[in-house]
């Protein structure tokens, strides 16, 4: 009986460990895009309005993250490209104001993790896969477990999603950059 009591006594704070919440801090944290338009790269930025961020930074696949974007306000580098973005012909904000994402699968580590996941644009849901890497912020300890860093990398086409207007003038293959500051 003693013997099972230290048991549990070592390894109960194993037994509780798992995915733990992160707020992340939207005035620093960045979704960017970049597009070709008439042949250049253009970026623009979408403003995340709701994030549910679980982190299990000792088991990484245990980690999920559910992201509410607002189309509304996503801007495109220049006011036309911006109009044309959230005209019916792209992302018809109107009547789509927002851009879902939620993980159903991550692997591999902390430095190299693999996100995919169902991202939602004009009511239509594909799956996608993002690169991922997690990090400390800048100025913060090298034990700093609380105040974190993602970086997230990919591609989507738009027309999948339906967003195909303007295509003798934006490219189809759209890049992700996403930087995530969280914290608990």
């Amino acid at each position: 009986m003693r013997l099972l009591l230290m048991i549990l006594v070592l390894f109960a704070p194993m037994a509780l460990a798992g995915p733990a919440a992160y707020q992340l801090d939207t005035a620093r944290s960045k979704v960017q895009f970049t597009y070709e338009f008439g042949g250049n790269p253009m970026t623009g930025h979408m403003p995340v309005i709701a994030a549910d961020i679980r982190v299990d930074l000792d088991h990484v696949p245990a980690s999920a993250v559910a992201v509410t974007m607002d189309a509304t306000q996503a801007r495109a580098g220049f006011l036309f490209a911006t109009q044309a973005m959230k005209s019916t012909a792209v992302l018809n904000t109107d009547t789509f104001p927002e851009i879902l994402f939620n993980s159903t699968r991550i692997t591999g580590s902390l430095k190299g993790a693999v996100v995919t996941g169902d991202l939602t644009v004009r009511g239509i849901t594909h799956p996608v896969t993002l690169k991922a890497g997690l990090y400390r912020q800048a100025g913060t300890d090298p034990g700093d477990r609380n105040n974190l860093a993602i970086l997230l990398t990919g591609d989507i086409s738009r027309s999948a999603f339906g967003a195909s207007g303007y295509r003798a003038y934006v490219g189809d293959t759209i890049h992700l950059r996403i930087i995530a500051l969280i914290a608990k």
